[in-house]
């Protein structure tokens, strides 16, 4: 059973429709991110099914019931926000118990609950400090904690993480995967990081322009986007885009690209994708991991292999792996390269591009072929 359904979900502001027929469910101890760029909508989504923001028209189940018209707290939801949302007045124990003294929960009850979730989160040692006392990434947990203590059928996470420094954003959200391993509650968690969405999600929407582009898990979109916005969104650095034209070569088919001055370079296909374009000019997408120096010899273990000419004009170490850009006709491609076999500013490289995992895209519909 479907722990949230949102069906055709419609919002306009005015004359503006910002969500355009939404579909997606989350099951029964999913953790389902929905990621994109500002702007597209998701945490207007986020928003409508807490109950914040009223429908245009569609409809919200949470479980099997129609919660349109629901008020926020008989929605059976936590929401844990951005800001934290923490009562500055109140310690760590006041703004935890809170919510169970508003909904009159017994007081042995009270405290079993604040004991559990406080050793869960490893905060006991800040139940008597205020919210200005803490860190980001303590004010964090007890947001976290004040959520968990109403042991809700849905959590509801809008870019907790966004306040917090590099290194803490990595330590939480490690903490937020296992205290939902822990707890295995359905949870819809917003995100503008498509890392953040790749490591904690069993499933991703992509959204974009108040549309989903692709609802689906995390390696099947990062290894098959739906279309080009999906490709070039998931991942950093960013797919390669390079236009092409579909040809034979020895009878099986292949890609033709530019290369400067006028040369050209015939790249195998693989697979039967060539069988469902509709044109023969296409998009090539290929992945920076995928491009790599090109060894002759290693050719039998990769047979999707090919090779071309490449000068690079960039070279960027981060040390656990090299970015370097390069030269392709009119465009640059930005290859990962491990440290060792990373190639040098103004070098021209014979580099080898993994075709196995090539992606074609139509250029007309931006969708992959």
């Amino acid at each position: 059973m479907s722990a949230l359904t949102v069906h055709n979900l419609r919002k306009s502001f005015g004359a503006v429709e910002v969500l355009k027929g939404i579909d997606l469910e989350a099951r029964n101890g999913e953790f389902v991110a929905l990621v994109g760029p500002s702007g597209c909508g998701k945490s207007t989504l986020l928003a409508m099914i807490a109950g914040l923001e009223s429908v245009t028209s569609g409809e919200i189940r949470i479980g099997e019931r129609l919660v349109n018209s629901v008020a926020p707290k008989d929605r059976d939801i936590a929401m844990v926000f951005q800001s934290y949302a923490l009562y500055p007045t109140m310690t760590v124990r006041e703004n935890m118990l809170f919510g169970m003294e508003s909904r009159k929960v017994p007081r042995p009850e009270q405290e079993a609950t604040l004991a559990r979730v406080a050793a869960l989160l490893q905060i006991e040692a800040l139940l008597k400090r205020k919210p200005g006392q803490l860190s980001g990434g303590q004010r964090q947990r007890v947001a976290m904690g004040r959520a968990l203590v109403r042991d809700p059928k849905l959590f509801l996470f809008d870019e907790p993480l966004s306040n917090l420094d590099a290194k803490l954003r990595v330590d939480m959200r490690t903490e937020i995967k296992k205290l939902h391993h822990r707890v295995g509650k359905t949870t819809v968690y917003v995100t503008h990081d498509q890392v953040e969405a790749m490591t904690l999600a069993s499933r991703i929407a992509v959204m974009h322009q108040g549309s989903v582009q692709q609802f689906d898990e995390p390696q099947r979109i990062y290894d098959h986007p739906a279309n080009m916005f999906v490709a070039g969104f998931m991942g950093s650095p960013a797919m390669n885009f390079i236009p092409a034209e579909l040809t034979t070569e020895g009878g099986k088919p292949a890609l033709t690209i530019k290369l400067a001055d006028g040369e050209t370079a015939t790249l195998a296909l693989f697979d039967n994708v060539a069988s469902r374009a509709t044109s023969k000019q296409v998009i090539l997408g290929i992945r920076p991991e995928h491009l790599s120096r090109y060894d002759p010899e290693a050719r039998a273990q990769k047979p999707g292999m090919v090779s071309l000419h490449a000068p690079v004009e960039l070279v960027e170490p981060t040390g656990a792996e090299t970015i370097a850009v390069m030269r392709l006709g009119d465009l640059e491609i930005v290859g990962r390269f491990d440290p060792d076999e990373a190639p040098s500013m103004g070098e021209e490289i014979l580099l080898g591009v993994d075709m196995a995992h090539a992606c074609l895209f139509d250029p007309a519909t931006r969708q992959l072929i």
